[in-house]
């Protein structure tokens, strides 16, 4: 039997076409295996950043009944006790409502009543479920946008995986301290270690506008806007602080992620830092687009190596994120991967 050329060709056209769908197949289902392990790490670390949360909740429920005998403080004190216990001890079903009831419990306590060292201890407790659940729903997010697919679904590529959900709790807002400081509690800041060809990072220099005589060193970066993914606000950033227009997926990362309760400018801010890394080529870094605040608090700029950041430490002048020269080599490494490395915790 022949085959004459027309037919070769269609069987070859064929075979390649099938040859192509079980290449996109195996890569998508690959794709999913690592969402859904990306969803189920972020969900571990959400129950984590819960869990503390309740263990301080429950350190401020006696914390607020130990100074005085107040039988209104007491009720309250003992609902969110009872609360941060369910917190711990609720299934999955109902975890979230508890959470809910526990956030809530909590926007009712006024930390007047409390040590500015307790203040301090809920605020990053609380920055931590922010940003872990910000984490969880970004991987509930991209899993189900592939997962949810018409062609992901005809070819059952998600196997038999459940599908992730969302977890929403609201914010506390919390009131003004005994120091006169209030609590930011919203703030998430997109940052980026920048490198130049040389391996020197570019950091700004700035200062709080109650205390201009102490200055310090930070990395390009700011506030993530409504709607605003960490990528585009780094990207925004980084422009607007320097005049640098850099493409969202140039950026490796996040690589590390912060959080930092600090004064400024009469606000006890808690940060929730997340750190992207960049390589580009060395340029003169021109302002385009400074708030007011940034006008009043950002005084300059350098190309910084390693020793540069040990000598500003030991002027004075601290540099953040702390051990910034130690920790380089990771960011440096990051920029000139092909991949985004792992996100992890520095102080």
């Amino acid at each position: 039997m022949t085959f004459s050329a027309t037919t070769v060709l269609v069987l070859a056209l064929i075979a390649a076409v099938i040859v192509a769908l079980g290449m996109w197949a195996y890569s998508t289902a690959n794709r999913l295996d690592r969402l859904h392990v990306r969803s189920d790490q972020s969900w571990q670390a959400l129950d984590a950043a819960l869990g503390r949360r309740a263990v301080v909740a429950r350190s401020v429920a006696v914390a607020i009944t130990a100074p005085v005998a107040d039988p209104a403080l007491a009720d309250r004190a003992k609902v969110l006790a009872h609360l941060a216990d369910r917190a711990e001890r609720v299934g999955p079903a109902d975890r979230e409502t508890v959470e809910n009831q526990l956030s809530a419990a909590l926007s009712t306590i006024d930390i007047e009543k409390l040590r500015p060292q307790m203040v301090a201890e809920l605020a990053d407790a609380e920055a931590r479920v922010l940003i872990a659940r910000r984490f969880h729903n970004d991987a509930v997010r991209d899993t189900l946008a592939l997962r949810t697919r018409r062609s992901v679904r005809i070819l059952h590529l998600g196997g038999t995986a459940p599908l992730p959900t969302y977890f929403e709790i609201t914010e506390r807002a919390t009131p003004a301290a005994s120091t006169g400081l209030t609590v930011d509690t919203t703030r998430t800041t997109a940052r980026i270690v920048l490198f130049d060809e040389e391996g020197r990072t570019l950091l700004m220099r700035g200062n709080d506008p109650t205390t201009p005589d102490v200055s310090f060193w930070f990395t390009v970066g700011g506030g993530v806007d409504p709607e605003e993914t960490l990528r585009e606000a780094a990207v925004r950033e980084l422009y607007e602080e320097t005049g640098y227009q850099a493409d969202p997926e140039s950026l490796r990362g996040p690589i590390w992620r912060r959080v930092a309760v600090f004064p400024f400018d009469g606000d006890l801010i808690r940060s929730e830092e997340l750190f992207f890394a960049l390589r580009v080529p060395a340029y003169e870094p021109q302002a385009t687009n400074l708030t007011a605040i940034e006008r009043r608090s950002i005084t300059g700029n350098k190309w910084c190596t390693a020793a540069d950041i040990v000598a500003f430490d030991r002027a004075g002048e601290t540099v953040y994120p702390y051990n910034l020269d130690q920790l380089l080599p990771e960011a440096a490494a990051a920029a000139d991967s092909a991949t985004d490395p792992e996100v992890r915790s520095i102080r």
